[in-house]
């Protein structure tokens, strides 16, 4: 006979409290990325639901400056990646170097055995380079030369694709944008934040004057309390249907699969957890909707050709999709 456990259910003291801190960490994040909220909290629900971020957006929004600060928020280590066609995936991932005075092979890590990593521009860098990013993202640990390392938690790649320049990029095979929990964009900040953002122009490294706040160790605390936010078989049964329904869409070429799924619900968990609730709503998967299932559905070329969107066959599919009014019995 087969038993299983069951984590409790976060307690209502539990989801207040974990609603103030997340607040506070986005906060603390948008000291140096002004005027971005909705951006900064994804990024964090990111985080903290165990995830890898993808963003898609033109140079000089400040994507290093979001992940600089991320990393200092949770005293965490961060590192940048440029990825360019020459770009090896030991450059990546590390190297083992053989010791004369030693004399045996030592491991010196790569840049990827960082807290918080970003991984710029990786559509520059070969298919090769950017497989060696799937184990990691994957399985949270390298091997080279048949050992394994693990690298440290909390730990998140934040990548970034430019949008405007696609001569010499390579396009991010399917199995790799899976592997992003979502996909979001800052892009430009509105009048009154760019004149706040000029009026400090001494302060050349936002990023750099955000403190602390909570440990590394606390991330993985609060990504396990929100992993015990509630979630009501009716919840599951929508995200599913929509899942489903993506699939079998006419514009569709390849739909959301089981891991995209997963992905919204370890996200509303999060996201519910931050408005203070200790349950998941049907609004918290709509929310996060198109940060999560935006990349995964990839459209006919027909389709792409006519002016059709992911984000339309998203709005057309929820507003199909009748939300659960009751919970199950």
């Amino acid at each position: 006979m087969t038993t299983t456990t069951t984590t409790p259910t976060m307690t209502q003291e539990q989801a207040t409290w974990f609603a103030e801190t997340f607040a506070k960490l986005v906060a603390n994040v948008e000291h140096a990325v002004l005027g971005k909220h909705r951006s900064v909290a994804l990024t964090v629900t990111c985080l903290l639901a165990g995830g890898h971020l993808l963003l898609e957006d033109v140079p000089g929004t400040g994507k290093t400056s979001l992940a600089r600060a991320l990393a200092n928020t949770v005293q965490g280590t961060n590192s940048r990646i440029q990825f360019t066609p020459d770009l090896l995936p030991s450059d990546v991932t590390g190297v083992t170097i053989f010791d004369q005075e030693a004399r045996k092979f030592e491991f010196h890590q790569g840049p990827i055995f960082a807290s918080i990593v970003l991984a710029d521009e990786i559509n520059r860098a070969s298919p090769k380079t950017q497989s060696a990013l799937l184990e990691v993202m994957e399985e949270q640990r390298v091997t080279v030369d048949g050992v394994r390392y693990p690298v440290p938690t909390p730990f998140m790649v934040v990548a970034t694709q430019n949008t405007i320049e696609q001569a010499g990029t390579y396009q991010l095979p399917e199995a790799q944008l899976d592997r992003f929990l979502m996909r979001t964009t800052l892009g430009y900040p509105d009048h009154e934040t760019s004149v706040a953002i000029l009026a400090d122009a001494n302060v050349r490294d936002r990023a750099g004057t955000v403190r602390p706040l909570i440990a590394s160790s606390a991330v993985s605390d609060m990504a396990t309390l929100a992993s015990s936010t509630h979630v009501d078989r009716t919840v599951l049964a929508y995200i599913s249907r929509i899942a489903e329904e993506t699939r079998v869409a006419p514009e569709v070429r390849l739909g959301v699969s089981i891991r995209g799924g997963l992905a919204a619900v370890r996200c509303a968990k999060v996201w519910a957890a931050a408005q203070g609730r200790n349950y998941v709503i049907p609004d918290d998967v709509r929310d996060l909707l198109e940060p999560i299932f935006g990349h995964r559905v990839l459209l006919d070329p027909e389709a792409e050709f006519t002016g059709s969107t992911a984000a339309d066959v998203l709005t057309r599919i929820v507003n199909d999709v009748r939300p659960p009014a009751e919970r199950a019995g």
